[in-house]
């Protein structure tokens, strides 16, 4: 794993298969995210990955508190700033990135992802005009959910990096026309223009 600095303290990112077990204790439901969503969606290793991502609805962050008791963790309430996030705190509706690891002096192993629903309707947080059934929003893989590569791109979208250039390439080819339409008219709706959609459009 790349080891990372920030200005909150390195970067080492757990291995996925530690994260997964440890969140296989979590009754709510749970996914990963982030790149490593979309490496599981194709199926083999291209690339390094500097963190784990794993998402959640928010009504179930209490749970996943407490299943984090041990732990060291830490929410950004306000953006580039993190603090101590309390055994039985609310976060506040802002705060949706989550950061994890074993104790104060040692890196950060995770993050976690505060998603908003509606029912049984996910809705992205950038734009509520997007929304999705819960039900179609993740896929099983090997005993755990993973988010559905499109959705995953569609947060890879804004100001694409080239890690997230790497993982459109990576994925464009096993993505259906279902999925690239639900993609390109989530692109239009957030963005309007989008240089991806244009390769979106083109045959499978």
């Amino acid at each position: 794993m790349t080891r990372i600095e920030t200005p909150w303290g390195p970067w080492e990112a757990a291995p996925l298969a530690e994260v997964v077990a440890l969140m296989s204790g979590l009754t709510t439901r749970w996914w990963v995210a982030g790149g490593y969503a979309i490496e599981l969606a194709v199926g083999q290793a291209y690339r390094e990955h500097g963190d784990v991502d794993i998402a959640l609805p928010r009504q179930g962050q209490l749970a996943v508190r407490h299943l984090l008791k041990d732990w060291d963790v830490h929410a950004a309430v306000v953006p580039q700033t993190l603090r101590p996030w309390a055994l039985d705190e609310v976060l506040p509706e802002q705060a949706h990135d989550i950061w994890v690891r074993e104790h104060p002096d040692g890196p950060w192993r995770f993050q976690l992802m505060l998603d908003e629903t509606d029912g049984e309707e996910w809705i992205y947080r950038r734009d509520p005009r997007i929304r999705r059934p819960l039900a179609e929003l993740t896929v099983e893989q090997d005993g755990f959910h993973r988010l559905v590569p499109e959705v995953q791109l569609l947060y890879k979208a804004k100001g694409p990096r080239p890690k997230d250039e790497a993982d459109f390439e990576a994925v464009l080819p096993l993505l259906n026309l279902a999925q690239r339409r639900w993609l390109d008219e989530a692109l239009e709706t957030e963005h309007t223009t989008h240089p991806w959609r244009e390769r979106l459009r083109r045959d499978p």
